[in-house]
């Protein structure tokens, strides 16, 4: 059997706001019958509406210290990056130990959680992260970051809209015809695209800006009309069909083409990244200055840093006059329906990373290759050393 002697742990997630957790009691049962032994912390599901007794009922052990928990474990399943655990005083990178599997979102390139691997990195943690997974067929059902995608995308819409102080759609009264709202949205992968389309439902003129023409192309299918960038196509699209990083000078003139449109945006949502690295900076402090008040940005790409220079992390702040949503856990305020995608994933990546009861990091295998972070005491992740060679530890901006 796959997880044959096996110890995963299943601990609650303590990040603020954060109702998802890493495994459903349907992954629990498949875990358990391939053999393995899954700790549960009690409580672990009740913010994502899966009770304790269910996962009792597929075979879990409850367990009350989170402690205990870590101790026992021989793989870490976790939702968010390790963070500082204020009920008991202690971080959770402090709760692993050698040779300890984790596998989570890690975000490592971002400058926030650079010292963070690094610790993990001293401790000998064997560490994997979820955004790190290729784009490619084989890996489709292990693809946390488009299964959370689609749910920050359709969510930061209705976050943006609710703070908006007018109507989205264009609405007929007596005393006139009020105008729609304009909705620009900033890279169409799976988040960008569901923005477009939930922000063509609620009514709103949407313009969507991508560098790669076939996301253009996407983004125009369901309703928006499309930015051209004017990026040649060699420069835009790397591997599996995710942006490249642009050099400085095609950025710059990406900025110029989008300042007048954010300009006149009421709602701007940025869902730009490049896999493994920082977010690109598309949305300068002039630009939110050139933007009319109340107006309203969210940023989902803040995981990796941000693609507005103004934005910060874990935290809804205005400026100018426009709001800017720097909320870090979207996809947690849908917990239901993301947690048991995300589930679903994280079994799937476990099930592939496992062979025959032990961890088997084969390089030769490409999703494991590009996910993993840290290794017998070393980081290796690629997007990360980028980024701190790169000054990674200074304000994106």
């Amino acid at each position: 059997m796959r997880f044959q002697g096996l110890v995963i742990g299943v601990p609650t997630e303590i990040m603020k706001g954060e109702r998802r957790v890493s495994a459903v009691p349907d992954t629990v049962k498949k875990m358990v019958a391939e053999g393995a032994k899954v700790l549960v912390e009690k409580g672990a599901g009740e913010g994502s509406y899966f009770h304790d007794d269910q996962y009792a009922a597929a075979g879990g052990e409850l367990v009350a210290d989170v402690q205990d928990l870590f101790a026992r474990a021989d793989i870490i399943l976790k939702v968010k990056e390790p963070i500082f655990n204020e009920a008991i005083g202690k971080h959770e990178v402090d709760l692993l130990r050698k040779g300890q599997c984790i596998i989570t979102f890690l975000h490592p390139a971002y400058p926030g959680n650079h010292q963070m691997v690094k610790n993990m990195a001293a401790k000998g943690v064997l560490a994997f992260t979820l955004d790190g997974i290729p784009r490619i067929s084989r890996a489709q059902a292990m693809d946390a970051l488009t299964s959370m995608s689609t749910v920050a995308g359709y969510k930061a819409v209705l976050m943006a809209a609710n703070r908006l102080p007018k109507f989205m759609p264009m609405v007929g009264t007596a005393v006139g015809m009020i105008k729609p709202s304009n909705v620009l949205v900033i890279g169409t992968g799976v988040a960008g695209l569901q923005a477009v389309a939930t922000a063509k439902r609620l009514g709103a003129v949407v313009y969507a800006a991508d560098i790669r023409p076939a996301a253009s192309e996407q983004a125009k299918s369901v309703g928006a009309k499309a930015v051209e960038l004017g990026v040649p196509a060699e420069l835009a699209i790397g591997e599996g069909g995710y942006a490249l990083k642009l050099p400085e000078e095609w950025l710059l003139k990406e900025r110029a083409v989008l300042a007048p449109i954010v300009a006149d945006a009421d709602i701007v949502v940025s869902a730009a990244l490049i896999p493994g690295k920082l977010a690109p900076v598309l949305i300068t402090e002039e630009m939110v200055k050139s933007m009319r008040p109340g107006s309203a940005i969210v940023d989902i790409s803040i995981d990796q840093g941000g693609n507005c220079a103004l934005s910060e992390s874990g935290v809804i702040l205005e400026k100018y006059g426009v709001s800017i949503d720097g909320t870090k856990n979207i996809p947690g305020m849908v917990p239901t329906a993301s947690t048991w995608m995300f589930a679903q994933n994280v079994f799937n990546y476990a099930a592939n990373l496992v062979k025959d009861g032990k961890i088997d990091v084969d390089m030769s295998d490409q999703i494991i290759a590009s996910s993993l972070v840290t290794r017998d005491g070393v980081l290796v992740h690629a997007g990360a050393l980028e980024a701190m060679g790169g000054g990674g530890s200074a304000k994106k901006h």
